[in-house]
Order: C-alpha cells, then structure tokens, then sequence
C-alpha cells in the first residue's frame, strides 16, 4: 500500500446504522490504483446481522448486489452510485447513503491519473476498524470473507467540472 486511509467518515442511516468509508491506494503494473472501502461498522442497536442485511439490500437496491462481480459504471450511466472527487475531498453517493472523506494525496493523484476508483461495498461488518491501520485495512479489504459478501464497482471521478 502507498498510503494509508487519513480519515473514516461514518452516515447513518435507518437500517444500516454506522457506514465506514476509507480510502487508499496501492500499486499495481497499470500504476497507482485508487480504492475506496465501504462497509457496515456493525455496532448499530439492531447488531451486525441487521446492518448487513441492510448493506445488502441498499447494493441490490442501487443495482450492484453483493457479488464478487466487477461492474464498470462507465457503461451504465443509469446507476445511481457515483464518485464526485474535489480538491482535497471526495464523495461517495449512493441511494439514501452519501459519505464524504478525506482521501490520502496519492489516492487523489492516483484517481487524476485513472480518472476512476476502485470501489469494494461490502457487507460484512467491521466493527474493530482503526483508522490509520494499514495493515488491518489491507487484511480486511483483501479478506475472501469480505470479498464474496461485496459489489465491486469502477467508478468514473466525477468533479464540479464535468
């Protein structure tokens, strides 16, 4: 990993109760790629079981179910999840659910670069997250677990530009 998440940003919601939202980038042959990982905190009143099944039905309900499926959301203008990136801030725009977070310089030169985001909803809660962790990030993001029970979407940066 290049950097490692600066700030999480829960939104509550209804059902979903805390939403954790942190940003990163690692290296790869195509250069820097940037993520973003969203996932229930799973400490709400109703437990972990309710929280996810409410990330569950929000990501159906935005058209990209928990799959391990990528989705390119460059060609389906239609979805209703973007990604507006501004200087020094992004947010993550969902149906009911909008985060803004703090991204790391290079994750914000990564997405000028790619001019997208790799974005991983899962629905497994994570109530231990500690922001600044990048080795628990990394386990957890890369985690089969975490990655069965989640959309995986690119998501086109969109800024106050264009």
């Amino acid at each position: 990993m290049t950097s490692t998440p600066v700030e999480t940003q829960p939104v509550r919601t209804d059902d979903l109760g805390r939403l954790l939202v942190m940003s990163w980038s690692r290296e790869a042959p195509e250069g820097t790629v940037p993520y973003i990982l969203a996932c229930p905190r799973g400490d709400g009143s109703n437990g972990p079981e309710a929280e996810s099944a409410a990330a569950a039905r929000l990501l159906a309900g935005a058209g990209i179910p928990p799959k391990h499926e990528l989705v390119d959301a460059a060609l389906m203008p239609s979805l209703p999840v973007s990604l507006l990136v501004l200087p020094g801030a992004a947010v993550l725009t969902l149906p009911r659910v909008t985060a803004q977070f703090v991204p790391p310089a290079a994750w914000l030169e990564a997405v000028g670069a790619h001019g997208c985001a790799y974005l991983i909803f899962t629905t497994r809660p994570w109530p231990d997250a500690e922001p600044g962790d990048a080795e628990t990030l990394a386990a957890f993001a890369s985690d089969e677990a975490t990655l069965k029970s989640a959309a995986h979407v690119v998501l086109p940066a969109r800024s106050l530009r264009n």
